[in-house]
């Protein structure tokens, strides 16, 4: 069965793009803990991100980093955490979350409500932003 993030690459499930290539995807959490908080997704559904190929791991923590560096570049942090648990969704995943402490990663903290507008203009900060790093 098609998990969610493979419902939401295949455009079956709406989503604030972030920016993708041909083998992942990159889009806002819709519950962040902070403005930007980001989700990695390999394009490929497999559920734990140390069953990915090695080739696979260094490509999608490679697309990641340029992920974060536009991040930094259209979000106001001192860095961008990185967090993997794999519990919440059967599909490998990286979560990118702007900091500007360590508390900011706290998992459990309570997750920000944003407006539709919001979202959108996020993601298209942070799209921009990665597309202008080239």
């Amino acid at each position: 069965m098609a998990t969610i993030f493979s419902k939401i690459i295949a455009g079956e499930i709406p989503c604030y793009k972030v920016a993708e290539n041909d083998k992942f995807f990159a889009f806002l959490d819709i519950n962040p803990l902070v403005k930007g908080h980001t989700l990695v997704v390999p394009k490929q559904e497999i559920d734990y991100i140390f069953d990915l190929a090695d080739a696979d791991l260094a490509a999608m923590h490679v697309f990641a980093k340029n992920i974060s560096r536009a991040i930094e570049l259209a979000i106001p942090c001192k860095r961008v955490g990185v967090a993997v648990m794999g519990l919440e969704v059967p599909h490998a995943h990286i979560h990118l979350i702007p900091i500007n402490k360590e508390s900011d990663m706290i998992i459990s903290n309570p997750k920000l409500k944003l407006t539709d507008q919001d979202f959108a203009t996020i993601a298209e900060s942070i799209h921009e932003a990665w597309l202008g790093l080239d």
